[in-house]
C-alpha cells in the first residue's frame, strides 16, 4: 500500500469537506450534516496519524546518524531514542493502514446488543446476566452510555434474554466482534459434586438503524399491548404497558415491557425492530459482495462459536484468531481491549488481502 498517494487523496478530500462545512445550508439536513462531520473527524484523525508517523521517521533518521557519530554521549542517547521509535513506529503504521481502509459506514453507529441464554438452562441465563454486566462495564470504561431496553428474567436471577442500547463514539466499530456464540465452562453454584458444566449464550450486536434506513409501513406491522409480566410493582400490574410488535413480512417479533409507559415501550420495540431489519439488509449485501470467500472476523455470524470462558483455568480463548488470555477476571469486568485489538488486526489483514 502506497501511503503517500493515499494521503494526498485524503488531503484533497479534507479540503473539500472543510468547504462544505462552511456552508450554513449544510445543517438544514441533520443526517447529511452528521455524515459530513463524521467524515471530517475520520480524515482529521488519519492526517494526524500520518504527520506523527512522518515525524517519527524523520527522528529515526536523525538519531541513526547521531548513533554513528563520534560523540559517545550523544550516540548513547540516540540509541535509547531509537529503541523507543522502533517500538512506536510499527503501531503508527498499523493505525494508518486501518485508517486508510475503505470506511465501513456502520462503524460510527450506536449499537443494540441482544443477549440470549442458549444451552445450559439456569446456568446459561446466569452467564447471560454476567455478559450484560461485562458490556455495561466496558461501555462505562470507554465513556459510552448503556441503556437497558428490555429483558426476560429467569427464575434464578439471570436472563433468558436481555437487550441493551450502547451509545457513544464508534460503538459498533468496537462491539461488532462480540456477535456469536459465547461458551462458558465452570462449576455452577448448584452443582454438588464439583463437576464442570458447559453452557452457551448467543450475542447479536446490531448497528442501530435510523428511520431513514428502514421504512416501517403501518400495514406490515401488528402492534399489540398487554400486561407486563414479572416484577414491576403495582404500576405494572394495573396497566397494560407491555408492547409486542410483529413485522408480518419477516415474522420478526419484538416485545418490550421495561419502559415506564406504553408509548416508551412501543418506541423501544420499533427501534429494535428497525435495527434487526437494517442488519438483515446489510448482511444480505455483504453476502452478495463476498460470496466467493467466507469471512469470519467481524462478520457477526451468530451460529459461530467465537469464544470460550474457562473459569477453573481463568482462561478466555477467542477461536476466530486462536488467541488465549489468562486475564479472565479483568475481561469479565469489561476489559475487552486485549481481545478487540487482536480481532481488529486480524480483520485489517483480511481486508487488506481483499484489496489485492
Amino acid at each position: 500500500m502506497e501511503f503517500a498517494t493515499l494521503i494526498a487523496q485524503r488531503r484533497r478530500r479534507f479540503a473539500e469537506i472543510n468547504e462544505i462545512m462552511g456552508d450554513p445550508e449544510l445543517f438544514s439536513d441533520s443526517r447529511r450534516a452528521g455524515e459530513i462531520m463524521r467524515e471530517h473527524r475520520r480524515l482529521k484523525e488519519t492526517l494526524e496519524i500520518w504527520e506523527e508517523l512522518e515525524k517519527g521517521r524523520t527522528e529515526r533518521s536523525e538519531n541513526e546518524e547521531l548513533a554513528r557519530g563520534e560523540d559517545p554521549e550523544l550516540a548513547e542517547l540516540a540509541s535509547l531514542e531509537l529503541q523507543r521509535l522502533e517500538s512506536e513506529l510499527p503501531d503508527l503504521e498499523e493505525k494508518l493502514q486501518y485508517a486508510l481502509l475503505p470506511a465501513d459506514p456502520n462503524e460510527d453507529r450506536d449499537a443494540i446488543i441482544e443477549i440470549r441464554a442458549g444451552a445450559g438452562g439456569d446456568e446459561a441465563s446466569l452467564f447471560a446476566a454476567e455478559l450484560m454486566r461485562l458490556y455495561q462495564r466496558h461501555a462505562e470504561n470507554r465513556g459510552w452510555k448503556s441503556e437497558h431496553l428490555g429483558s426476560s428474567p429467569s427464575e434464578v436471577g439471570g436472563f433468558k434474554e436481555v437487550v441493551l442500547r450502547v451509545t457513544g463514539d464508534e460503538v459498533f466499530r468496537f462491539l461488532k466482534y462480540e456477535s456469536g456464540v459465547h461458551r462458558v465452562q465452570r462449576v455452577p453454584a448448584t452443582e454438588t459434586q464439583g463437576r464442570i458444566h458447559t453452557s452457551t449464550v448467543t450475542v447479536a450486536v446490531l448497528p442501530e438503524a435510523e428511520e431513514v434506513d428502514v421504512q416501517l409501513k403501518p400495514d406490515e406491522l401488528r402492534i399489540e399491548v398487554c400486561r407486563a409480566g414479572g416484577a414491576g410493582g403495582q404500576h405494572v400490574n394495573r396497566t397494560e404497558s407491555a408492547v409486542q410488535v410483529f413485522h408480518l413480512p419477516t415474522g420478526i417479533m419484538v416485545r418490550c415491557e421495561d419502559g415506564r409507559s406504553q408509548g416508551q415501550n412501543k418506541e423501544r420495540a420499533l427501534q429494535i425492530l428497525r435495527s434487526r431489519l437494517y442488519e438483515m439488509k446489510v448482511r444480505e449485501e455483504q453476502e452478495k459482495y463476498s460470496a466467493h470467500r467466507r469471512t469470519l472476523i467481524g462478520s457477526g455470524d451468530r451460529s459461530e462459536k467465537i469464544r470460550t470462558y474457562n473459569f477453573p483455568q481463568s482462561r478466555v480463548t477467542d477461536h476466530r484468531i486462536g488467541y488465549t488470555s489468562h486475564n479472565l477476571d479483568a475481561i469479565m469486568n469489561g476489559a475487552l481491549e486485549e481481545l478487540t485489538g487482536g480481532l481488529q488486526r486480524a480483520e485489517m489483514a483480511e481486508r487488506l488481502a481483499g484489496l489485492q
